[in-house]
């Protein structure tokens, strides 16, 4: 009688920890939705913040820009470096790179070559193959 008592004892303890089991992974499944639309919601959050962040920071450099217009200084000397504008009366020199010269010889020397008495299909060739 005292080993039926036992492994009744046994038993019931066995099934009331499978029950504490069972109620706690169903309260894991009922919680965790929740759960991870809670941290999803609070990442957007986040990310809202950062964006608004930047944006006041581009707002602010816009509102200096615009007053960095209105001064007409600062326009005249745009339009002077942007648009090359002048005031009357003013030169304006804009130089250029120097590379047209060695382009010119190169071009000559190719010219030279293909004229020294070669017959018009030699002269076709090299023609071709200087260019390619």
């Amino acid at each position: 009688m005292a080993r039926r008592q036992l492994s009744f004892r046994r038993r019931r303890s066995s099934g009331r920890a499978l029950a504490l089991w069972v109620i706690f992974f169903i309260l894991a499944l009922a919680i965790a939705p929740p759960v991870k639309h809670y941290f999803t919601q609070r990442a957007q959050i986040s990310a809202l913040n950062a964006q608004l962040t930047n944006d006041h920071k581009a707002l602010a450099a816009a509102r200096q820009e615009l007053l960095l217009w209105q001064d007409p200084e600062y326009v005249k000397s745009q339009a002077r470096e942007r648009l090359h504008f002048v005031l009357p009366g003013e030169r304006q020199y804009i130089v250029t790179e120097d590379g047209t010269t060695t382009d010119a010889v190169q071009t000559n020397k190719v010219a030279n070559s293909l004229t020294d008495g070669q017959p018009w299909y030699a002269r076709l060739i090299a023609s071709i193959s200087e260019t390619g």
